[in-house]
């Protein structure tokens, strides 16, 4: 394994088609992964063009999943990839329409936030994970089961740090900036998302669970609930947004190896007209966190092993979701398990992804 400051060399885009090609370097390396893993996975890279190559290996789960096999239209539970793929799509809309101010504290012009802890924060903090806020959710317990309730908990909750002075993931952040985004959109996030967002770049597969029963046939199943008595499959993994009704910025949407593809060429080559293009990605896209470590951008954080002048930048999943970005090398990467299906050992799939980063952006 490579430590971190270790110079890689980046293949360049003319070995990239080879890379990616059936039977090629990263397909052997997945296919080898997964038997570490212990879990099936399926992969795909690409550039602004579009899908380079990709494929899948392993079986879909144990038991009645272990004689199915994940492919491109395999409906992954996205888990934290919700933030990236609904959230930041729908926040950059209304910042380029001049609707959601990044650096004004949010109790200065959100009603629900005056007055209130979370009134200190800005959009900015929020979306570079800077705000401040508790670093656990515990909505159930702190909240009980009310939407409203667990929204309003979430506001007025005391800050753990101050804005702006430490770098710390909460899916707390998500919940707070779901709320806000709807709140200025006047519409819920799955339809702002699907409007804005997956329509667009015609990710017809992309959605809020839970799945219809046709749809939940090709969903990957993620882990054992002991209330149904089954494995999770179509229905959101993610407890808290479970509570939110299934459809929240921190988790809750499900997707395909193709429809992902589409988003992530649509990151390096915005189509005209994309209400989150240009300006909202290149502001992103770079470091956001003022010296800060982990290194943040907005929503995507600079990918582990690398250095921010790299540019490569990553979002992982709890289910085993994960996906890279580099404008820089104008190239996209995505790798999609359903880990927490067989266990929650990390430290597989964390090698694995890190060896599939390093061949692909160095």
């Amino acid at each position: 394994m490579s430590q971190r400051g270790t110079s890689h060399r980046a293949p360049g885009a003319d070995r990239l088609p080879a890379l990616a090609a059936p039977g090629g370097e990263l397909d052997r390396l997945v296919r080898a992964g997964v038997r570490s893993v212990g879990a099936g996975a399926v992969w795909a890279v690409g550039d602004a063009g579009g899908t380079l190559g990709g494929g899948g290996h392993g079986p879909l789960g144990q038991g009645p999943y272990a004689r199915l096999a994940p492919g491109p239209d395999t409906l992954y539970d996205l888990a934290s990839l919700t933030k990236i793929v609904a959230l930041w799509p729908c926040a950059g809309a209304l910042w380029q329409s001049g609707l959601l101010p990044l650096d004004e504290p949010l109790g200065r012009w959100w009603p629900p936030a005056a007055g209130r802890p979370a009134g200190a924060v800005t959009a900015r903090h929020l979306l570079a994970h800077t705000a401040g806020m508790l670093p656990y959710t515990r909505f159930e317990q702190l909240y009980g089961r009310d939407r409203a309730a667990i929204r309003a908990g979430v506001v007025a909750a005391a800050l753990h740090r101050a804005p702006g002075t430490a770098v710390e993931y909460t899916d707390r952040a998500a919940v707070l900036l779901t709320h806000l985004v709807e709140d200025l959109a006047g519409e819920p996030l799955d339809a702002l998302a699907a409007r804005r967002a997956w329509q667009p770049l015609g990710m017809a597969d992309t959605r809020y669970g839970p799945l219809d029963a046709a749809l939940a046939e090709r969903a990957a199943p993620t882990e054992y609930d002991e209330r149904t008595g089954t494995h999770l499959r179509g229905v959101v993994h993610d407890p808290s947004a479970r509570l939110l009704g299934g459809v929240s910025g921190n988790a809750g949407a499900f997707s395909t190896a193709r429809d992902l593809a589409r988003f992530l060429t649509a990151v390096l080559a915005p189509p005209p007209g994309l209400a989150w293009g240009g300006a909202w990605i290149e502001e992103s896209l770079r470091e956001q966190t003022g010296g800060l470590r982990p290194a943040r951008g907005l929503s995507w954080l600079y990918a582990p092993g690398t250095e921010p002048a790299d540019a490569t930048f990553v979002h992982y999943g709890f289910t085993g979701t994960g996906f890279w970005v580099s404008r820089r090398l104008g190239r996209w990467a995505l790798l999609l398990t359903n880990k927490v299906h067989y266990d929650r050992v990390t430290q597989p799939l964390t090698d694995l992804r890190n060896a599939y980063r390093r061949l692909v952006f160095g």
